[in-house]
């Protein structure tokens, strides 16, 4: 595991810099764009197989015309509360914008949407979503894929008791805590500074895992290693997250990460 997590890491650390090493990647003044994800969290009262067609069908095929990835999940174990969550990859701000206006002036993505939105006006699918608009940290500006056929990704959301507590959590993960993971077998996906969203201050970021077993492992290195106990206790972070939501997701058969 730890030599997968060194090569998809090292790949990653030559496009920043030509570093060898994640351990050489920058904290800041690297030379990409830092990525904009946007999580829309969907709360379904219908039949989820009609928004699943929506996205496969029209959206996502209107999104990858601006290079915009579109990563689909649902609750890792089912529950009467039907959910789905949507992570879109912008690769800036601007095609981020770009995207608000011209979709609704892209006529082959209006035609492949028009029967979703006829049936769903009259009788709606979900109930409502929640957005979280986010900037890629320092340390990780770019997402990292997943390899094929994961099957656990786990989303964590982080809510601190004020921005000053926000931000130092975001330097956090970017100083030491994004490399410790690395090195203890969390594998990562993705890190969002929210810059809107339904609770703030917060911050959300995206891991996965072959299976529960596997991820449960690395958290257990992860908690028990010498390095974590000794960054928790840093004046710098203390009172950095108070509240920390984890939920456990799967991948659709559409989703691009």
């Amino acid at each position: 595991m730890k030599r997968r997590n060194f090569i998809r890491l090292s790949a990653l650390a030559g496009l920043l810099a030509g570093a060898k090493g994640v351990n050489a990647l920058p904290v800041s003044g690297n030379k990409l764009k830092k990525e904009i994800y946007e999580w829309r969290i969907y709360n379904m009262t219908g039949d989820a197989s009609i928004q699943d067609t929506y996205l496969e069908k029209a959206l996502i095929p209107a999104l990858n015309k601006y290079k915009v990835k579109v990563g689909a999940f649902k609750l890792f174990k089912e529950e009467s509360a039907v959910k789905r969550f949507y992570l879109f990859v912008y690769p800036s701000i601007e095609t981020y914008h770009q995207v608000q206006k011209k979709i609704w002036e892209d006529k082959t993505y209006l035609a492949a949407s028009k029967t979703y939105f006829d049936q769903t006006a009259s009788a709606p699918v979900y109930s409502h979503f929640d957005t979280y608009l986010c900037e890629a940290f320092d340390r990780l500006p770019v997402m990292l894929p997943a390899e094929k056929n994961s099957l656990l990704y786990e989303l964590r959301i982080y809510k601190s008791p004020n921005e000053d507590a926000n931000r130092r959590k975001v330097r956090m993960f970017n100083v030491e805590e994004i490399d410790l993971f690395h090195k203890k077998g969390i594998q990562s996906v993705c890190y969002g500074d929210i810059l809107s969203g339904p609770e703030m201050p917060a911050l959300m970021y995206l891991t996965w895992n072959k299976n529960q077993e596997s991820r449960d492992a690395a958290w257990k290195a992860f908690g028990s290693s010498e390095e974590w106990n000794k960054m928790k206790v840093k004046p710098e972070y203390a009172y950095t997250a108070t509240k920390v939501e984890s939920i456990y997701l799967a991948p659709l058969a559409y989703s691009q990460i």
